[in-house]
């Protein structure tokens, strides 16, 4: 269970810029939950996707305040992660997965695991490194990329087989390539922690932002140069919820908002 934010911009911009300093902080002070570690990955200007992680929790390591307040790129996503009961906490773990031109970061549990890694070919299960489900969902993303020969193809392709087969999951997610952005929210039948976050806190008030209520939803703002999506948590203005089980492509050029066909229309543009 994680905490996500996705950015794509006309310029290279920090995460403190997209949030505001004050949003920031709010945004880092989720670590109070969500404290088994950090990443972050963003498009660069050589056009390649460049990523970095750690098992840290965010408010405890200098370096991801560091990145943070830098204009890394015009696209980026930041990943706090709660490991999932079991998994263990270690940098192979750590979101996000990173290949070629591509990074993900997930927020939800798909399970069992081992009926998740069924799915994967030979060659898919060969470059997984870590013991995580979130690993294993972005290796199927690749793989159905792979074997439609297109991004958004590929992408609805891979949430078609995890919506049949995990009924039950949360899927949200964003992924990180050269051309695109895709943000993932699906997970109108998933439980949320809530019982987990109640033997972390001592009452519902306690909580961050719509943690008790509203864990898995997600929030998105388009502005003139800009389009943002983030997980419940930041009490801001400004921000419009996604709807259910939606996913879209964001174009990181033009940054026009495709809905993927396997779901209605989300997202659009101002």
């Amino acid at each position: 269970m994680c905490r996500l934010l996705g950015y794509v911009s006309t310029r290279p911009t920090s995460v403190t810029d997209v949030l505001g300093p004050d949003g920031f902080d709010t945004f880092t002070a989720l670590t109070a939950v969500h404290c088994d570690g950090w990443g972050m990955a963003w498009h660069a200007d050589d056009g390649g996707t460049q990523a970095t992680s750690s098992a840290d929790s965010a408010a405890d390591d200098p370096r991801y305040r560091d990145l943070a307040e830098q204009p890394l790129g015009s696209a980026g996503l930041v990943h706090l992660r709660w490991a999932t009961g079991g998994l263990p906490v270690s940098p192979e773990n750590t979101h996000p997965f990173v290949d070629g031109e591509y990074a993900f970061a997930h927020n939800g549990h798909v399970a069992p695991i081992d009926q998740l890694e069924r799915l994967l070919t030979r060659e898919s299960c060969a470059k997984l490194s870590g013991d995580t489900d979130s690993e294993r969902y972005f290796r199927l993303v690749l793989q159905c990329i792979e074997e439609q020969g297109d991004e958004v193809t590929g992408v609805t392709r891979a949430l078609e087989i995890l919506m049949a087969e995990f009924p039950n999951a949360s899927l949200n997610a964003l992924l990180l390539g050269s051309r695109r952005m895709f943000a993932v929210h699906v997970n109108s039948r998933a439980s949320s922690p809530v019982k987990a976050l109640r033997e972390m806190f001592e009452s519902d008030e306690a909580m961050p932002a719509e943690h008790s209520t509203a864990y898995f939803a997600m929030n998105y703002r388009v502005t003139d140069d800009a389009v943002h999506v983030i997980s419940t948590g930041l009490e801001q203005e400004g921000w419009d919820r996604v709807p259910a089980d939606t996913a879209v492509a964001v174009d990181l050029e033009t940054r026009e908002i495709t809905p993927l066909p396997l779901v209605s229309v989300g997202m659009r543009g101002s």
